[in-house]
């Protein structure tokens, strides 16, 4: 597996391609996410490499910043965390496999129990160890994907009460639609949870830390904000989907950028790139960035995203190569070593995680995280 790049200052040499972070944009958008839910919990979610931006020093910042605690989707991405001085409580999202909980709990890691058999690993687990374990059982309302539905939560939520070796943090579902226009079922999914956590006021039980919404249900449901909100995408500044809600001003965090390394004159007639796909009939000045699908940047953009060079937009001309793309200027003029801007703002002018989304048939959350290990992260605060 290709380690992660290192963090490093943007004054250092490295490769021209690179993904530059502004740590001060993230610390507004969890700023502006803690004013729109008022009284609520934030976690913020950095799985995937803090979706492309950065696992450790994103979650570092993020802490500092006043984040309430961290949800990530493996173990791994929580051992990373602990491993670089971490010590906010972490969630894990993701399954578990029997032979990571003592690893879970020697760590102080918190888990993610979907059901009946799950619950009871971990509690055998933590009994053999003599601790208690740190768990948010997990309720299917609707995602189909993890957690025990709905309708046979109470069985769930019983063998909780029992187990001896297991403190219930927290109790938790997922929105499927809720960055969507139309939300009926994603307040479907809300009544069921909320239907299923009167179990403990018809026993007259605290309740556990309630949580259901994502970035749709935060722009969009402000009944669902309970005691804690889990903003994934939206931290970093770009909206879950097209229809969704603009109510929390974000702006987004991450630039993606390269520079010219070759120019040359295409004559008409001549093809470009791999398969011959793209031809002027008239001569045009044609520019080569040292970017490929190598690095994320997806071949479905072949002859179709725009990139900014000098403040204006140009496309791309060919098909998008492993480690490089070509790019018709037509007759403007560029000269080597002048920045390319594939995703971020240059001059008045701005390519959004939407725009690159909707040029390779994707979405958002694809495009940032593809970005991969290979391209340096450089971190900023402005």
């Amino acid at each position: 597996m290709l380690a992660a790049a290192p963090a490093l200052s943007a004054d250092e040499s490295i490769r021209p391609t690179r993904v530059e972070v502004d740590l001060g944009r993230l610390r507004g958008n969890l700023a502006a996410i803690q004013a729109h839910v008022g009284g609520a919990k934030v976690m913020a979610v950095v799985k995937a490499n803090a979706y492309g931006h950065g696992l450790v020093p994103v979650a570092q910042a993020l802490v500092v910043a006043g984040a309430d605690s961290l949800g990530v989707a493996l173990l791994e991405e929580a051992l990373i965390l602990r491993q670089s001085g971490v010590t906010a409580p972490i969630l894990v999202f993701g399954g578990i496999a029997e032979t990571q909980i003592p690893l879970f709990i020697r760590h102080d890691l918190t888990l993610t129990a979907p059901s009946l058999d799950k619950l009871k690993l971990i509690d055998d687990a933590a009994a053999a160890m003599g601790v208690r374990a740190r768990v948010h059982l997990k309720i299917d309302t609707g995602m189909e994907r993890l957690g025990i539905h709905f309708y046979s939560a109470e069985a769930l939520l019983e063998a909780s009460l029992r187990a001896q070796h297991v403190q219930v943090e927290g109790i938790y579902s997922h929105f499927a639609n809720a960055d969507a226009a139309d939300l009926s079922h994603a307040r479907l999914q809300l009544e069921r949870f909320q239907e299923v956590l009167r179990f403990y006021e018809r026993r007259s039980l605290p309740t556990p830390q309630r949580h259901i919404a994502n970035s749709g249900g935060i722009l969009q449901l402000p009944e669902s904000h309970l005691d804690l909100v889990r903003p994934g995408i939206m931290l970093y500044g770009v909206y879950p989907s097209s229809e969704c809600a603009r109510s929390v001003v974000v702006q987004p965090a991450l630039t993606w950028k390269s520079h010219v390394a070759y120019f040359k004159v295409v004559q008409a007639g001549f093809p470009v790139g791999y398969g011959s796909t793209w031809v002027s009939d008239h001569p045009v000045r044609v520019v080569t960035v040292p970017v490929g699908y190598g690095d994320g940047y997806f071949r479905a953009l072949s002859n179709k995203a725009q990139v900014l060079i000098g403040g204006k937009r140009h496309g791309l001309a060919g098909r998008v190569c492993m480690d490089q793309i070509m790019v018709n200027l037509e007759w403007g003029t560029a000269y080597y070593r002048d920045e390319v801007v594939l995703l971020g703002q240059q001059g008045g002018d701005q390519i959004r995680a939407d725009d690159v989304a909707e040029w390779a048939g994707t979405i958002p959350y694809e495009v940032l995280t593809n970005i991969n290990a290979r391209v340096p992260r450089v971190y900023h605060d402005s």
